[in-house]
């Protein structure tokens, strides 16, 4: 039995467009395009939540490793796997 990994690459390896040959950017290069917008998405969902902040109430939450550091790498993250798979060629 294959890993699953094996088999993300093997599907990978096998989808092809009827066009590829005439286009700018391939079927490969769009899944790509699709991965990526989906990494910036949690990105940008990891820097949401918390209560909104109010005169009476200061939430400190807004300050918190997730928000200030992991999700700015992971959108960064996210755009330059776009560049990637806009500039990959197969």
């Amino acid at each position: 039995m294959k890993k699953w990994w094996e088999a993300l690459v093997a599907k990978f390896n096998s989808i092809k467009g009827e066009n590829d040959e005439q286009m700018a950017l391939s079927m490969r290069n769009y899944v790509l395009l699709l991965v990526g917008a989906v990494i910036i998405i949690i990105g940008f969902v990891l820097m949401s939540g918390g209560e909104p902040a109010t005169p009476e109430n200061f939430d400190y939450g807004i300050f918190s490793w997730r928000r200030i550091t992991l999700a700015p790498i992971v959108v960064v993250f996210g755009f330059a796997f776009e560049v990637y798979a806009i500039l990959k060629r197969f």
